[in-house]
């Protein structure tokens, strides 16, 4: 009763929203995913196959690729949220698809036999509609950050309704197990954090043009100011670059305005990445995606963007495999199991940053130290398919 239920409030919230759902179509950031995921605009259902992997976006996309090696045999379906995640999984495969909206899935979805579904995309729809058609439900990488725990925690009734359709739930610490527990969760294992299986490599060399290289990685609205006041102050005294990354393509110019006043206000040169390749100014914004890794490589210091932001943080594997100075805020409640795996990440509040960059030189450097093993997982879902 409750399945049926809740679709026709689907139904009802979708209609209510489709007004609201035109308006943002027209902006850059959702003009594929939006016609695809509430329109079914070119989204025709997946073929019918043995695995369907679903993902939120880029970094859970990129993450799942140690899994997918091991079924290469095998039928493979994708689906992502977002249209960076899309971006990947398109590549894994034609049969990749934008999730609909929880009111088309009953019609949409097609015979697998498993079911992946990454980290937190906790759809209702998604697992009871698969679940009620005899597909294996896995949760996999899952986690419940302290900043969302109490939220989830008021509607325990309705996650406890979610978690009766699926299957095994492999969690990414204890205290995620014990959290997903609260929330209803049945048969829950802890092998750790995936994304630590398959950390992004560097595909290209940077040259470097300065004695010392800072990288202010993955920025939000609000830091690139932060990190650029602390940055010409080192300036004075040391002959550094700043190599900034925004997070979201659409600040992109945005931050090249305030990047290129700042610089002339201080005497300083300024470039964007894809005018000048070059990348010899005193200032550099990186204007397109998939080359920070390439960043980190050249980087001695990387300050973390999402950290100085009420934002959670974002993946700091990425740099701790090539050694840099990580400098991180406070902000990074999202991602308390990957700094726990990252030895020597220098933490400091904003007011201290400045100072923390004037004395680069006693910062700790950055190193890898975690244990994840993904052969139960792989070994559960082998035996679903019969191997």
């Amino acid at each position: 009763m409750f399945y049926y239920i809740y679709w026709i409030i689907s139904l009802i919230i979708y209609i209510v929203a489709i007004p609201f759902l035109l308006i943002f179509a027209l902006k850059k950031k959702y003009r594929s995913s939006i016609p695809a995921r509430f329109f079914l605009y070119k989204n025709r259902p997946l073929e019918n196959g043995d695995i369907h992997f679903h993902v939120c976006s880029l970094g859970e996309a990129i993450s799942i690729k140690p899994i997918i090696s091991e079924f290469n045999k095998y039928i493979l379906a994708f689906s992502a949220t977002t249209h960076t995640g899309f971006g990947v999984i398109s590549k894994y495969s034609t049969n990749s698809r934008y999730l609909p909206f929880e009111l088309f899935l009953p019609f949409w979805i097609k015979k697998q036999k498993v079911l992946l579904v990454f980290e937190a995309e906790l759809w209702y729809m998604l697992f009871a509609t698969y679940f009620k058609r005899g597909t294996k439900t896995f949760l996999i990488n899952a986690r419940i950050s302290d900043n969302s725990y109490h939220k989830y925690l008021k509607f325990r009734w309705f996650y406890a309704r979610v978690f009766r359709n699926i299957c095994k739930v492999y969690a990414q610490s204890e205290t995620d197990k014990k959290r997903l527990i609260e929330l209803g969760a049945k048969d829950v294992e802890v092998i750790g954090n995936i994304k630590f299986c398959n950390i992004t490599k560097q595909t290209k060399c940077f040259e470097r043009n300065r004695d010392l290289i800072i990288s202010a990685a993955s920025t939000h609205e609000g830091e690139e100011e932060l990190i650029l006041k602390a940055f010409i102050e080192l300036k004075k005294s040391k002959k550094a670059q700043l190599i900034v990354v925004p997070r979201h393509p659409e600040r992109f110019e945005k931050v090249a305005l305030l990047l290129e006043k700042e610089a002339l206000q201080n005497g300083l040169s300024f470039s964007r990445y894809t005018q000048s390749r070059a990348m010899d100014t005193d200032v550099v914004l990186i204007d397109a995606m998939g080359e920070l890794i390439n960043v980190y490589a050249i980087s001695d210091i990387a300050i973390m963007g999402g950290t100085f932001a009420p934002i959670g943080g974002h993946n700091v594997l990425e740099a701790a495999q090539f050694g840099v100075k990580i400098v991180s805020g406070l902000e990074f409640f999202n991602q308390k199991a990957m700094y726990k795996a990252v030895d020597g990440i220098n933490i400091v509040d904003a007011k201290d940053l400045i100072k923390t960059l004037l004395n680069y030189e006693n910062l700790t450097k950055s190193s890898i130290d975690t244990n994840v093993s993904i052969e139960r997982l792989i070994e559960d879902i082998k035996e679903t398919l019969g191997r």
